[in-house]
């Protein structure tokens, strides 16, 4: 079964750690913006949701990217970004509905979570309020997730 960053949102007190993890390890800097975790949506004062690729199943930007430079893993789950065929051209960004996907400006070339690579994800590791947690999935909460992010979205949903 695919792992994914499983988000506990009533534990995150908005400490950036996760970003800050995963910016120096992807980056080689502490800058946040830089993160991919690309979300940090502030739901009312001193709530917080930390927002990561869900690794789709059927992922729009893999659908939307022109050159094939997003791929799916077909054992891990994981979605990423081949730097080599990505030509910038930022469709996939267009695709993504939850605004997973980022164009870095220093590089040219479109950006998202690829859970380390396989290996344990940094924003994990670093979590202080264990939040953030690498696990099987969970095909029911991961519905419910969808559900609420798509509930958001349109502006419709009340927390």
């Amino acid at each position: 079964m695919q792992k994914l960053i499983r988000i506990e949102p009533s534990k995150c007190v908005g400490c950036k750690s996760c970003e800050l993890a995963c910016s120096f390890k992807h980056r080689g800097m502490f800058a946040p913006s830089q993160s991919r975790i690309v979300n940090e949506v502030f739901l009312d004062e001193a709530k917080f949701i930390t927002v990561t690729c869900m690794q789709c199943d059927e992922p729009w930007c893999l659908k939307a990217c022109p050159k094939g430079a997003i791929a799916k893993d077909a054992v891990s789950g994981v979605v990423s970004v081949d730097e080599m065929k990505c030509v910038g051209c930022r469709t996939c960004v267009s695709a993504c509905p939850f605004g997973m996907i980022t164009y870095q400006e220093s590089s040219r070339k479109a950006d998202k979570c690829n859970l380390c690579a396989g290996d344990f994800p940094e924003c994990v590791t670093f979590c202080p309020t264990r939040c953030l947690t690498f696990s099987e999935e969970d095909k029911p909460l991961r519905e419910k997730v969808l559900r609420f992010v798509n509930t958001m979205k349109d502006g419709q949903g009340e927390v």
